[in-house]
């Protein structure tokens, strides 16, 4: 009988929690003597290049990797669980590739951002939502009112930044707040006529 595989993604805003989800299930694999691979982008160097690190300190090692075809080439044949953090930064590829990695039985973790700053699908990550066999959603605490919040606010100058500002921007508090729906603010630029 074939090993089933399975795909879980993990997202929602900043500070919901995410990367601390990650380390979790990694670190559950690990106790079920499962061979665990975690890989980041080599981009994310906000706290550590070598480790998933949670904004409270929790860290886990991790291998960094500019992109789809390196993560693919660093992946070891005896690996069972397949941890990307930060799945967001990757191009689509990545999407096509966890699924074949699911489809031939191996459990596959991928923790992002699910919107931009702009409350945009980020990247390859509503391709995922849609392939995953399970989707865990969480939310943060809204920096204004305390609510749950869904929304990533970016922050410019201590103003919320402008619909045409670069999509990536690597940041934690200084750049970012949780905002529930009430407090998030984005002015759209007018269509022309």
């Amino acid at each position: 009988m074939k090993k089933l595989g399975q795909l879980t993604l993990v997202c929602g805003s900043m500070y919901a929690g995410k990367s601390e989800e990650l380390i979790r299930l990694a670190r559950r694999a690990l106790y079920a003597k499962k061979k665990v691979q975690v890989f980041k982008p080599a981009i994310d160097t906000r706290y550590d290049e070598q480790h998933v690190v949670t904004h409270m300190g929790v860290q886990h090692e991790a291998v960094p990797v500019k992109g789809v075809r390196e993560l693919c080439k660093a992946l070891k044949p005896d690996t069972e669980v397949v941890c990307v953090e930060e799945v967001q930064f990757f191009d689509k590829s990545i999407v096509e590739v966890l699924i074949e990695l699911a489809d031939k039985g191996m459990e596959v973790i991928c923790a992002g951002l699910d919107q931009d700053f702009r409350r945009q699908p980020f990247g390859p990550m509503a391709e995922l939502m849609a392939a995953a066999d399970q989707v865990v959603k969480l939310r943060a605490i809204c920096v204004q009112c305390g609510r749950p919040a869904s929304h990533t606010q970016r922050i410019i100058e201590g103003k919320p930044a402008k619909w045409d500002d670069p999509i990536v921007l690597i940041g934690a508090t200084e750049s970012y707040e949780a905002r529930c729906r009430a407090c998030y603010q984005m002015k759209k630029p007018k269509k022309k006529a």
